[in-house]
């Protein structure tokens, strides 16, 4: 198939992951984590020790942080409390990797509905989106916090699909992700799962499940169409 092509034979549903897949938020959440820990007296992270936290939503970031770094795991929740309060604001260092709205501009033109399936907070989550122009490509958005589990737990990418107008015990569909729980959550799902390598994911490419894996979103509605045509 070629690239400027303006229909697709079979479109489906395509679920996005957001943190690490659409954006780099990383500096973002790195910004608020460092704020929250500056005002308990404590050092900060590098951006690096933050890329490995990313991933599992809030509640598990700041677990991971509190294991590092050797705090008292009591004080979990004025830790996350106190992150929550600033994260919705923390939009001014996230940037979209290359390539990321031109890519969504051919699959919704192809007619494609998107969604975002996050483990980031909904108002959070939405407020990014805004942020970097993407809000308006997408039919639904779902949250770490819009259902009672999170990824790697298949209930929201489910959810997602169903709000696209996809069979609940049939879907048929693409999530498209960064990470380990990302892979998780598409294969419980029973959906393919596309991996942007360029991420946070902690494991080599060969040692997650994934149908296809690409660098660059220029690719990406050429590898969509390969799939379904």
């Amino acid at each position: 198939m070629e690239d400027d092509m303006n229909t697709c034979l079979h479109p489906c549903p395509l679920v996005f992951d957001l943190d690490g897949t659409l954006i780099d938020s990383a500096p973002d959440i790195r910004a608020a984590v460092n704020e929250v820990l500056a005002e308990n007296g404590l050092p900060a992270l590098t951006l690096a020790e933050v890329h490995g936290f990313i991933g599992g939503g809030v509640e598990v970031l700041w677990r991971k942080i509190i294991a590092a770094k050797g705090l008292s795991p009591e004080d979990h929740a004025r830790y996350v409390a106190a992150f929550l309060t600033r994260y919705e604001a923390a939009t001014g260092l996230s940037a979209l990797y290359p390539g990321v709205t031109e890519a969504l501009e051919t699959l919704a033109t192809r007619g494609h509905a998107l969604a975002i399936c996050t483990n980031k907070p909904l108002e959070p989550a939405r407020a990014v989106l805004r942020k970097t122009g993407l809000d308006g490509f997408f039919r639904v958005v779902i949250g770490g916090d819009s259902l009672p589990v999170k990824k790697p737990d298949p209930a929201p990418v489910q959810a997602a699909l169903a709000a696209l107008g996809a069979d609940p015990l049939r879907p048929d569909g693409i999530y498209i992700g960064d990470s380990e729980y990302d892979a998780s959550a598409a294969l419980a799902a029973g959906v393919p799962f596309f991996l942007f390598t360029e991420g946070y994911r902690h494991l080599p490419v060969e040692e997650m499940t994934h149908h296809t894996s690409f660098s660059d979103f220029k690719n990406l509605p050429s590898l969509v169409e390969k799939l379904r045509d």
